[in-house]
């Protein structure tokens, strides 16, 4: 296959499927649009929106299938989508979360939801619905997101977020005699670090440990500082958990993070995390920090969890199945 990914780099996920499809002998392309300091490069190319959208034409030309990102394509007004239309071509759009996050429904699903990254309501029913006049097949994380884009496509396919294995080794760790807690906030405001930090002051009067924000940091040096944890706070206000706790289960380390209750019996298997909301948090962490015997138990189930659902060769698995089943524009 010629394979186009783009155009906005999630999470290092365009640069993971590229180098599994890569290996199978496929042509890949990841374009990105977005850099951060996050660093993620690898497999990647970087231009301008502009750019992309100057070289749309020759884009198509030169693939055979389309895997979009975040509710974008090689053009702001979707008029390539109309090109693709008619040629026989693939596409699937693959949806994240914050692009297609409606505010409304969000916070009926989820009193502690933060939005405040998404679009208006308005925007994104408009680009769902050019999207989707051309693109039958959409593919998201989990299902949270699901219900966001569920009445827009013919098909929605639920695939996790994928890690490299061979990259996240599990770290053999005993609790120390003052364990570090971890929290790692891309975006304070979702992730709820106002919510987590109360917890820590307030837990702090009455246990001792060490507690380090990491923000602003290359990934690899991130997932160093990672290892030296003993428990890591992830988001508390989505209500699904993201690519920290999926890397930091990997690690071995027990996890707190918030999956709604009525999300949790759709998962193949309940995710092994320490589930916590903003009214839960420090009773959670109180618990944790009172019972270090339970950490190991906990990282291992964490580590099996992602060997089986987020192991970046099994997500390429279904991804390529979505692929083989795609209909022609």
């Amino acid at each position: 296959m010629k394979i186009f990914q783009g155009i906005t780099e999630i999470a290092g996920q365009m640069g993971i499927m590229a180098g599994e499809f890569k290996k199978e002998g496929h042509e890949v392309n990841s374009y990105n649009t977005f850099q951060s300091y996050l660093g993620y490069e690898e497999h990647l190319q970087y231009m301008e929106k502009e750019q992309i959208a100057q070289i749309a034409d020759q884009l198509i030309d030169q693939h055979d299938l389309f895997h979009f990102h975040y509710a974008q394509s090689l053009r702001d007004d979707y008029t390539d989508l109309q090109r693709l239309k008619g040629s026989g071509k693939k596409a699937v759009m693959h949806h994240w979360g914050n692009d297609v996050r409606f505010h409304d429904m969000a916070r009926v699903q989820n009193p502690y939801a933060y939005t405040g990254d998404s679009p208006p309501n308005e925007y994104i029913d408009y680009r769902l619905k050019q999207i989707s006049s051309v693109i039958e097949d959409a593919i998201v994380q989990d299902y949270e997101v699901y219900d966001y884009v569920k009445d827009y496509y013919k098909r929605v396919h639920v695939v996790p977020i994928a890690i490299d294995l061979s990259k996240i080794q599990q770290v053999k760790t005993t609790p120390k005699s003052v364990p570090l807690l971890v929290h790692a906030p891309t975006n304070p405001y979702f992730k709820g670090t106002v919510h987590v930090e109360r917890a820590i002051k307030q837990l702090k009067e009455t246990h001792s440990f060490r507690y380090q924000r990491i923000e602003h940091m290359n990934h690899e040096k991130a997932v160093e500082l990672y290892k030296e944890a003993d428990i890591i706070l992830d988001q508390i206000l989505c209500g699904s958990y993201g690519l920290l706790s999926v890397e930091t289960m990997a690690l071995g380390k027990p996890v707190v993070t918030f999956v709604r209750d009525d999300l949790l019996t759709k998962f193949t298997e309940v995710p092994p995390v320490v589930n916590a909301n903003p009214q839960t948090i420090y009773e959670t962490v109180k618990g944790l920090l009172d019972a270090p015997e339970t950490w190991k138990e906990i990282g291992q189930k964490g580590r099996n969890y992602v060997e089986t659902y987020h192991d970046s060769k099994v997500v390429a698995e279904q991804i390529k199945k979505i692929y083989q089943t795609l209909p022609a524009l």
